[in-house]
């Protein structure tokens, strides 16, 4: 069996689950985002913020955060969630793990429905954008490469925390201790470069700092995109392939 064979075998039972709860998914993956949008965009009125030497209204500082915030939320909590129910309390995780399929198959393959969950929740936000701020938000290639790879980084850390974790309260410690910090803390509804250095110094080892700044740089299309940043994205992602890795060959899960 092909490699792509195994890919699709191994999130076939995913896919269907999202296809049977499609109406579920698009109201889960807009109220989010439209609460931060009204709360930070509107209700903070924060007036105009300065990126890289150019002064932009808040809301247009902020809607490209949002969509970084929506590939963390869409595809970390489809992964993790989905995998550690299946792992824990179904234990179907452990009858494809008897199944003659390559452990690279299974990431990529449970790392789908993340995927496809984050671009579904990053394009309606960036459409909602566009349509409050057409001059402002724009669709470019960096966008597409950016939107890829962060969904698939946060995919793949739904993994490794879904692997790890071995029961379901330390699924719930671990978002209160390293997701709801980063979405609040990340760039994503201020410029952290107002911060102090050492606290810059923190944020910027957390992916999703990194995947704001590429967003924001992507959308707004007035300076020029960090490719030092995106490739630090890249190495997250390549980290936690091979945690995921090492852990279904060591069967540590």
């Amino acid at each position: 069996m092909s490699f792509f064979r195994e890919t699709y075998c191994v999130a076939w039972a995913d896919l269907r689950f999202m296809k049977h709860n499609a109406m579920n998914i698009v109201i889960s993956s807009l109220m989010a985002p439209i609460l931060y949008l009204l709360a930070f965009g509107y209700g903070l009125n924060a007036g105009d913020v300065e990126i890289e030497g150019h002064m932009v209204p808040y809301l247009d500082f902020v809607i490209p955060g949002i969509i970084a915030l929506s590939s963390l939320n869409g595809s970390y909590g489809s992964t993790a969630t989905r995998m550690n129910v299946q792992r824990l309390y179904y234990r179907s995780f452990d009858e494809m793990m008897m199944c003659p399929l390559s452990n690279s198959a299974i990431i990529i393959g449970k790392a789908t429905l993340g995927i496809l969950r984050g671009m579904f929740s990053c394009m309606l936000m960036f459409i909602i954008g566009f349509a409050l701020e057409p001059d402002f938000m724009n669709f470019t290639p960096w966008f597409v490469v950016t939107l890829v790879t962060c969904t698939f980084t946060f995919s793949l850390l739904g993994e490794t925390c879904a692997l790890m974790v071995s029961s379901h309260q330390g699924m719930a410690t671990f978002g209160s201790l390293v997701i709801t910090p980063m979405t609040f803390l990340c760039g994503t509804f201020f410029n952290v470069a107002n911060l102090p250095e050492w606290a810059q110094a923190v944020l910027y080892a957390l992916p999703l700092t990194e995947a704001s700044s590429c967003f924001r740089a992507a959308t707004l299309d007035i300076y020029a995109f960090p490719i030092l940043q995106y490739l630090v994205i890249v190495a997250f992602g390549v980290a936690f392939f091979l945690i995921d890795l090492y852990l279904l060959k060591n069967k540590k899960v």
